[in-house]
């Protein structure tokens, strides 16, 4: 599957929706845009290199793409680190100085998104939307994490949780971007391009991004 390198594109996917999702309505009107597009996001989260480039160099679009992602959340001049394997990952994600103000941010953004998206969709079938996702991109990326550091030979369930759950709240981010119209630079699609391009992206410690 050809790679999304901007997430509003999923909205001009001509690909038929999931034949187990339902987004209610008669499909004939514009108002449902937002959620065909989350449902088509649903459908690529199915076939995404989940954790396929962990631990090699960072390439020079995944650093502009971190980069972006981190000055839109409110913190440009943080440095951006790469985790060599699953066991730093692991220490990464552990790490004592690990900040929540970036956490903070994302939540403010995506309350803000939130109200954005409810302004355009119904929210009962917007909920459900947004839950398909992120539950497929869970599943999905957890088989893809236990693959992946299996051949390291780890095999921390934790570690492998955290993997997924990074994974499913980025989906999310993501479908929350589509559902609210909004533009291929904001720093959840940002975001979003890293998990496609099989990254994982730990979070801030420090005066440091960690990227896996």
């Amino acid at each position: 599957m050809a790679k999304i390198t901007k997430i509003v594109e999923v909205a001009n996917d001509d690909e038929d929706l999931d034949d187990d999702f339902e987004i209610g309505g008669d499909g004939g009107s514009d108002d449902l845009d937002g959620l065909r597009a989350v449902a088509r996001l649903a459908k690529l989260v199915g076939g995404l290199p989940w954790f396929s480039a962990v631990g090699r160099p960072l390439s020079k679009a995944q650093l502009a793409d971190a980069e972006g992602y981190i000055a839109g959340l409110g913190f440009p001049g943080i440095g951006i680190a790469g985790v060599e394997d699953w066991l730093a990952a692991s220490h990464a994600a552990q790490a004592p100085d690990w900040g929540d103000d970036w956490w903070q941010a994302e939540e403010q953004m995506r309350k803000s998104l939130l109200d954005e998206a409810l302004l355009l969709n119904p929210e009962h079938d917007l909920m459900v939307a947004l839950e398909h996702v992120s539950t497929r991109a869970s599943e999905k990326a957890f088989d893809r994490a236990t693959a992946s550091a299996a051949k390291q030979g780890v095999s921390d369930p934790a570690l492998l949780q955290v993997a997924a759950g990074a994974a499913a709240q980025a989906a999310y981010q993501a479908a929350l971007v589509l559902a609210a119209d909004g533009d291929a630079e904001h720093p959840f699609a940002l975001k979003f391009r890293l998990f496609e391009a099989g990254r994982l992206p730990l979070g801030i410690t420090g005066n440091t991004f960690n990227l896996f």
